[in-house]
């Protein structure tokens, strides 16, 4: 006996399947399924269902004193199945940050500032002691399957007079762990080439498609020349919206330029979740839908292309044998009002709207469900 089945789900190629998960698993993805199940959902062909969503950049430790949330809100209640704090914590915090992600139902993870003071303040690395190597790796070997990569703010106001030196110290650590390196990019001093010169094969910029002066672009609107050998490198572009550190100009450019991102994130806490102009991961995904995105591009840059740039193991595909985290939700028709970080305003006629999360628990070899709002309004039901 399955325990859960989902019928009559629409893929995003428009394609129509049904779904068997046990014991928190994908174990049968058919056109039909008839076996028995202790809870069957059926989505009547109206709803769409992807490996569930992972928002690859948020700031969820919720004692952080500047950037903070809560992992549910900004997950499963969104539409995501797994969230990754991109540095809100350092070596200090991890503990805490840690016994407190255990307590979500979302899937939590943690890419560890370089900083073991973590985003106690916003300049964290202006004091180059602040970098303890020793610690650092501590805390990495303490949580091996929570702590999946480094953070390294580079821009001004963070690393003070210290330039490019945290960013050559996070290196060394990374050669130590192995881990993703994931690089803020923002305000210069350090310049962007600078920072692009010593990335490597599976190194994050976030912050990819900013308008700042630090950004991806020339002066002649043109790819840097230090941007396009680090892509050729195998340096990965992520979104990291936030905030401050989104134009629809720039992504508009470099979409002419053949240049696309390989994740897509929000870089949430409360104040851009609640007064924009972030608000949520799919919202966020929304806005790729007016720069042109296929919807297939945007469901691969938060699912399969997040889990295999984390290494994140059995997540991001829809296939059996995988972990059973899903993500159900509409495209829904109906014009809607975008917002940048610059200001910049973008008109979408769909948007994606989230109505439940399906996460899978492997340690009890479980699932939990969590319904979103709008899903409750379009009456999904799971029955018995």
């Amino acid at each position: 006996m399955y325990d859960l089945i989902i019928k009559n789900a629409k893929l995003i190629d428009e394609s129509v399947t049904d779904i068997a998960i046990e014991q928190g698993k994908l174990i049968a993805i058919a056109n039909t399924i008839t076996g028995q199940s202790r809870r069957v959902l059926d989505l009547k062909t109206k709803h769409y269902v992807s490996s569930g969503w992972i928002d690859s950049h948020t700031h969820c430790f919720a004692h952080s004193p500047i950037y903070h949330d809560e992992p549910d809100l900004i997950g499963v209640k969104a539409g995501v199945t797994a969230v990754v704090d991109a540095g809100s914590v350092g070596a200090i915090d991890a503990d805490e940050f840690y016994q407190l992600a255990q307590q979500a139902n979302t899937h939590v993870y943690s890419f560890l500032n370089i900083s073991k003071i973590g985003l106690l303040r916003q300049n964290e690395l202006a004091d180059i002691q602040n970098i303890d190597m020793p610690l650092f790796d501590a805390t990495l070997a303490k949580y091996p399957d929570f702590i999946i990569g480094i953070k390294v703010r580079m821009s001004r106001s963070v690393v003070g007079d210290n330039g490019i030196e945290p960013l050559v110290k996070a290196k060394e650590i990374q050669k130590n762990s192995g881990l993703p390196l994931m690089i803020h990019v923002g305000n210069n001093p350090p310049e962007l080439d600078e920072i692009a010169n010593l990335l490597t094969k599976g190194d994050i910029i976030t912050h990819c498609f900013n308008g700042k002066p630090n950004q991806i672009l020339d002066k002649e609107n043109n790819l840097r020349e230090s941007i396009k050998r680090a892509i050729e490198r195998g340096v990965i572009l992520d979104i990291g919206h936030g905030g401050e550190s989104f134009s629809f100009a720039v992504a508009e450019r470099a979409k002419c330029l053949g240049v696309y991102p390989n994740t897509i994130s929000s870089d949430i806490y409360s104040k851009n979740r609640l007064q924009g102009p972030v608000f949520s991961l799919a919202n966020v995904m929304t806005k790729f839908i007016c720069l042109g995105y296929s919807r297939k591009r945007i469901i691969d840059s938060v699912t399969q292309n997040a889990a295999q740039i984390l290494h994140l193991k059995n997540k991001g595909v829809l296939s059996v044998g995988y972990d059973a985290d899903l993500t159900i939700f509409d495209i829904k028709q109906q014009a809607v009002s975008l917002l940048d970080s610059e200001g910049g305003i973008r008109k979408s006629g769909e948007q994606f709207i989230p109505l439940a999360s399906i996460v899978a628990d492997a340690a009890k070899h479980s699932i939990s469900i969590e319904i979103t709002e709008e899903g409750s309004k379009n009456e999904l039901r799971i029955s018995n």
